[in-house]
């Protein structure tokens, strides 16, 4: 198991490979198919960013209401493929790492090797332990949009997979 203090460096992501068991821990950023469609809309219209998203990692995830005295509800992953059209115009201005569930492949592996970036895979069904590893969380644009709002987290010990690393190798494809 490696233990990864976040923000990702291109050292970080060049030594993690494909299959490794990793924890977290640091600043994240969350966000789905929405917060991912307001980004790129100012992307493609030269418009300021409401979050600097260089060098980040973005969970796909939208959280259940906390339950009193929670920092959040369950927050498990959504499945990555709905951020697909996406990923790669947000790793092209820096997003460095992605959190989610499931295959992604053609554009999106494509530029995290141009990017040299990493998708880590999370799991399905454990929103529940996800929130036990949830320190603070902060809802830092678009709050219009609910449980779609992009939100900051900080992780401590969040278990992940490396489902594809910076050379394209893709848990997805093995033999």
């Amino acid at each position: 198991m490696k233990h990864i203090e976040l923000p990702l460096t291109d050292e970080k992501i060049r030594d993690l490979k494909m299959g490794d068991e990793v924890l977290l821990s640091g600043s994240i950023l969350v966000g789905r198919d929405q917060a991912h469609k307001r980004v790129c809309d100012l992307i493609d219209n030269n418009q300021e960013l409401p979050v600097n998203i260089n060098g980040e990692v973005i969970y796909y995830m939208g959280p259940s209401p906390a339950k009193e005295g929670d920092v959040i509800g369950a927050c498990g992953p959504t499945t990555s493929s709905r951020m697909d059209a996406f990923a790669p115009k947000l790793m092209d201005v820096g997003l460095k790492g992605m959190i989610g569930k499931g295959p992604r492949y053609g554009d999106v592996l494509k530029s995290i090797i141009k990017n040299k970036a990493i998708y880590f895979y999370s799991f399905g069904g454990c929103g529940a332990l996800y929130a036990q590893k949830v320190i603070k969380s902060d809802i830092v644009a678009f709050e219009d949009l609910g449980p779609e709002a992009i939100r900051r987290l900080v992780i401590k010990d969040f278990p992940v997979i490396v489902a594809i690393d910076s050379w394209g190798n893709n848990i997805y494809n093995r033999d």
